[in-house]
């Protein structure tokens, strides 16, 4: 399950989350990645976790046959459905991305942005094999998350036992929180899924990576 440092860190900050979006130096990036996506998705039936605010459903609403967007957090989930997104396409709900129940639905495309960082190294094979159970052979698969670029991003506080990377993050209430952020490279996201996943690709930006597979 999602940690409670985590799930109220992005609680107390889901006001102000999307300000990320709006920093300068990130525009190309999300423009190109905006394309990317789209294309990627375009015609699927996407299951998205981790959908925050919202700010990719609205751009996957526009280009899938439908998206059931999900969240664990309820402020987050509030925020996206203010977005008032066409409701013969777009659905919400809450789920915890780590503990997905066994009648998750049929999907042909799994989309999630800024969770793989989430996920602890020593659990993400077992995270790929339970995306490939409840969701079967060929169903794409669409990771978008955060490359750590120096002088830009939060500095890494401390590295556990395992590699897993974290870093201390002040929210809007004034508290300061632990928060796991993983920045793996290229090289260690095609090892760990290559035995779960084909037609690996990673595209690396300034300031994001996007990775899509086919699960096998």
């Amino acid at each position: 399950m999602i940690t409670n440092q985590l799930a109220q860190y992005y609680a107390v900050n889901a006001d102000n989350y999307d300000q990320v979006y709006a920093d300068e130096a990130r525009f190309d990036d999300l423009d190109d990645l905006q394309e990317m996506i789209a294309e990627l998705l375009e015609g699927h039936t996407v299951l998205e976790l981790a959908c925050g605010t919202g700010y990719w459903t609205e751009l996957i609403a526009d280009v899938a046959a439908s998206v059931h967007a999900t969240d664990v957090v309820p402020e987050m989930l509030a925020l996206a459905r203010t977005r008032e997104l066409d409701d013969e396409i777009v659905s919400f709900g809450e789920l915890d991305a780590l503990n997905l129940p066994d009648s998750v639905g049929q999907y042909t495309a799994v989309f999630a942005a800024g969770w793989w960082c989430h996920i602890r190294r020593e659990d993400q094979e077992k995270y790929i094999k339970q995306l490939r159970a409840k969701f079967g052979k060929d169903v794409l698969l669409v990771l978008l998350d955060s490359s750590y670029v120096d002088g830009s991003s939060t500095v890494i506080a401390r590295t556990d036992a395992e590699g897993n990377t974290y870093q201390i993050l002040t929210a809007d209430d004034g508290q300061r929180y632990e928060v796991m952020m993983n920045y793996p490279k290229d090289s260690a996201l095609r090892k760990r899924l290559a035995p779960y996943a084909r037609e690996i690709r990673v595209e690396r930006l300034e300031h994001y990576y996007l990775l899509s597979c086919r699960l096998k």
